[in-house]
């Protein structure tokens, strides 16, 4: 199976990050998938964006958590990228709707490691399930108890397992314990020559992030990882593209 280009928090590289502008950016690079960010507002919706602080995104202060949507949509989710002047915070139903005609895999990754956001896993699936999006989507955590749970909720979801730091067995910690399909390492535990085929000895796929160096994309490629969440789709469809000549 060849590498899948995953456009991280859309095509970030070039539009601001989590926003409609950045998804459609990434459909139009013909990126196979993306990976997006949820947490709740103070009214229970579920937005589209990665930090807990919206401060670097908005120049606002405060958290995601302690404004309604109503007031979030007031604000300018551009700072990264300032000459897209009428980005706005997405939530998670617009982004579903914008991609669902292009098949592209979505990548929800669940934000529950600093406030364990109540109810928003059952939130998630329920919309997941009334869009038909079923097939599409694959759901992420650095919360294992939050995959863990999702799982309980429904076993034919696909989750993969997020973490950072270097462990001990985690090959079958995320196949007997976090009941996952997927491991999102990390582009540096790929120094581990034998990754992917240690990965692949427990049924699990790997898909690495966040890879913007061209020689990295590569190294990824050659090791068979399965996605590469990167901020550079065009230039990843590029790299990919040309190893497989």
């Amino acid at each position: 199976m060849n590498t899948k280009v995953w456009a991280h928090r859309g095509a970030s590289a070039y539009a601001p990050e989590n926003t409609l502008e950045a998804f459609e950016m990434a459909a139009q690079m013909h990126a196979d998938g993306v990976e997006l960010d949820i947490q709740l507002t103070r009214d229970g919706e579920m937005v589209v964006t990665h930090d807990e602080e919206i401060k670097r995104v908005t120049g606002q202060p405060g958290y995601v958590k302690d404004y309604t949507l109503a007031e979030l949509k007031q604000m300018q989710f551009n700072r990264t990228h300032p000459e897209f002047d009428n980005a706005r915070i997405p939530t998670l139903e617009e982004v579903y709707r914008l991609l669902k005609p292009t098949g592209l895999t979505i990548n929800v990754e669940l934000k529950t490691g600093i406030f364990w956001y109540k109810g928003i896993e059952e939130k998630a699936l329920q919309l997941t399930k009334d869009l038909g999006m079923e097939e599409a989507v694959v759901y992420s955590s650095f919360n294992h108890y939050t995959l863990v749970h999702m799982r309980k909720l429904d076993p034919s979801i696909r989750t993969g397992l997020l973490y950072s730091d270097d462990w001990i067995d985690v090959f079958p910690y995320a196949k007997n314990t976090a009941l996952v399909n997927y491991l999102h390492p990390a582009l540096y535990h790929l120094q581990d020559p034998a990754y992917t085929q240690k990965a692949h000895a427990f049924g699990l796929e790997t898909h690495v992030w966040t890879v913007n160096d061209e020689e990295y994309m590569k190294l990824c490629a050659k090791m068979g990882t399965e996605a590469i969440i990167t901020n550079k789709p065009d230039l990843c469809r590029e790299v990919l593209t040309a190893a497989e000549k």
